[in-house]
């Protein structure tokens, strides 16, 4: 069985912060940070381990994966390995993304990807069905999808779908 986790970037600088002129720049704040390494510690103490992750090349999505990697690192005896694709960047090309991971799941049992709304919305929906559905992603938010053979459109299983609030962060 191989494990897909898709994650949206932890709480971000405001769009509108003039700090921040170019949006791929724009970094977690650090009160963000601080809240999805709690949830990442928490989910990698419940077994969520990812081998590899692919995250956006943007600022927030790159240290979103850092804290996944670094909570899954702690828990387990290899390090997670992070790859950005610009396959995750705002727009996702879906065919893209799903032919490398289709690839890695050759190797790897479990892959995160880190990316954005509402492309997390529709990756994950269309993951587990058919259409144009979509799954509500709120920041820092984790869905842990599973697939009994390589990961292909509509056969994956939603098996938990957890934001910070709901593990009490």
């Amino acid at each position: 069985m191989m494990e897909l986790y898709i994650v949206r970037h932890a709480w971000a600088a405001d769009r509108d912060d003039p700090q921040w002129p170019e949006d791929g720049l724009r970094p977690l704040t650090e009160a963000g940070k601080e809240r999805f390494a709690q949830v990442a510690a928490k989910l990698a103490g419940r077994g969520m381990k990812p081998e590899i992750i692919a995250t956006s090349p943007l600022v927030r999505c790159v240290e979103t994966a850092q804290l996944l990697a670094a909570a899954a690192d702690s828990v387990s005896h290899t390090k997670a390995e992070m790859v950005e694709l610009d396959e995750l960047r705002p727009g996702s090309d879906f065919d893209g993304l799903l032919r490398w991971t289709e690839r890695q799941a050759r190797k790897h049992q479990q892959i995160a990807w880190v990316g954005h709304a509402p492309d997390v919305n529709r990756l994950t929906a269309a993951m587990i069905g058919e259409g144009d559905s979509s799954i509500h992603f709120a920041k820092g938010a984790v869905a842990a999808l599973s697939f009994d053979a390589l990961p292909a459109l509509g056969l994956g299983e939603l098996r938990w779908l957890v934001t910070a609030r709901v593990l009490g962060v």
